[in-house]
């Protein structure tokens, strides 16, 4: 039942828990869920990873968890794997990784992620200090996302991986990351795999 679900996470979060880990992929969230989650993820001192890979989380859902990502001080690695955050929940996500200090690997993989919301992780690049891998594989990004992404990767000192492969960029969007990348120091790994790079 959906109560049962939202007392569960709340249990697994409470203020005196010591979880580290948290699975919830394939998990459906309802919106009291989602509610739930970022309340306790608020006030947890404990909990390092949280996967909510396929678990039906929309843009508002993102919005609860970016408004608990600026609070929280322990998370280090969020999957959101096969979601449909879109662009307003990766909008909201880039405004709360301007904030937090501890998050270092965010997964978005195949969430409908258009340019828009490109741009947003863009220009939040250009202020994080944390974040070591970024992965955008299987969204909907086009060139003008690919070439804010390359104009942060100028600016960004910390990142060491992002994936854009299976995005919908051209070659102007793989002309500015090579760009780029001649600036850049610290990225180890860029994906661009299944693009149209030479269309």
């Amino acid at each position: 039942a959906q109560g049962e679900k939202t007392a569960a996470i709340q249990k697994a979060l409470e203020a005196h828990s010591t979880t580290q880990t948290l699975y919830l992929s394939n998990t459906q969230l309802s919106r009291e869920d989602a509610v739930a989650l970022a309340k306790a993820l608020q006030e947890n001192q404990t909990l390092q990873t949280l996967n909510l890979g396929y678990s039906g989380i929309d843009a508002e859902g993102a919005r609860y968890l970016a408004e608990a990502l600026k609070a929280n001080q322990t998370l280090q690695m969020l999957n959101l794997t096969e979601n449909r955050i879109g662009d307003a929940g990766a909008v909201a996500l880039a405004e709360a990784l301007k904030a937090n200090q501890t998050l270092q690997r965010i997964n978005l993989t195949e969430n409908r992620i258009g340019d828009a919301g490109a741009v947003a992780l863009a220009n939040a690049l250009k202020v994080n200090k944390t974040l070591k891998t970024l992965n955008l594989g299987e969204n909907r990004i086009c060139d003008a996302g690919a070439v804010a992404l390359a104009e942060a990767l100028k600016a960004n000192k910390t990142l060491q991986r992002i994936d854009l492969s299976d995005n919908q960029r051209g070659p102007k969007g793989a002309g500015a990351l090579a760009e780029a990348l001649k600036e850049n120091t610290t990225l180890q790994m860029l994906g661009l795999g299944e693009n149209r790079i030479g269309d």
